[in-house]
C-alpha cells in the first residue's frame, strides 16, 4: 500500500542531488540500498561525481577521510541498519577532526514489517550522538532538501560529523504481503 506521504516524496532524492552539487560534493560511498537507489543513480550518472560501491558502511567512512584529505568532499549513504557497523570508525572522525556528511534512511520504524530492522532503527540516534555525530532528523519529504544543506554547511564549515535521518514515513515502509 502506498500511502500519501509516500506519493508526494518521490522528488527528495532529486533535491538532495541537487544540494549535492551545490554544495562541490565529489565522492559519495554508498552500501547499495532501495531507499537511496534513485540518489545512488543520479550520482553514476554525473561525471563530477565519484560514486562508490561499498561492502559495509565503515569503509565510507574512510574512503571520505581520505577524499578530504585530498580536497574532495563527500557523502556517505546507508540504512539505519549499517550504522552499527561504522561505530568504530567514527573514532577516526573525531580524533582527526574530519568532516563528515552521513544520510542515513531509517528502518525500524513506522511500518515496518522486519523485527530485525527494529533495535538499530530504534537507536540509530543514540548511538550516533554517542559517538560524537550531530544528528538531524527529517520526518516530511519537503524538510529534506534544506536539512541536508544545512548539514552539510554545518560538516564542511566546522569539520565535524553530521547524519541526516531520514524518516520511514518519508521513504515509506516495503509491503511483502503481496
Amino acid at each position: 500500500m502506498k500511502t500519501d506521504q509516500q506519493s508526494k516524496s518521490t522528488v527528495w532524492p532529486d533535491q538532495i542531488y541537487q544540494v549535492f552539487r551545490e554544495n562541490d560534493i565529489r565522492q559519495v560511498a554508498y552500501v547499495p540500498d532501495a531507499g537511496h537507489g534513485k540518489l545512488i543513480k543520479l550520482c553514476h550518472a554525473d561525471k563530477n561525481i565519484h560514486a562508490v560501491s561499498l561492502t559495509t558502511e565503515e569503509e565510507g567512512v574512510a574512503q571520505l577521510a581520505g577524499a578530504w584529505l585530498g580536497g574532495a568532499r563527500g557523502a556517505l549513504l546507508m540504512q539505519s541498519s549499517g550504522v552499527g557497523n561504522c561505530i568504530n570508525m567514527l573514532s577516526l572522525i573525531q580524533e582527526c577532526r574530519f568532516p563528515l556528511l552521513a544520510l542515513v534512511t531509517m528502518r525500524g520504524q513506522w511500518g515496518e514489517f522486519n523485527p530485525w530492522q527494529v533495535p538499530m532503527g530504534q537507536s540509530t540516534a543514540a548511538a550516533l550522538e554517542s559517538a560524537g555525530m550531530i544528528v538531524n532528523h527529517v520526518d516530511k519529504a519537503a524538510r529534506i532538501a534544506e536539512t541536508v544543506h544545512a548539514s552539510a554547511r554545518l560538516a564542511f564549515s566546522s569539520y565535524r560529523p553530521v547524519a541526516v535521518l531520514i524518516s520511514q514515513r518519508v521513504i515509506g515502509f516495503k509491503d511483502w504481503s503481496k
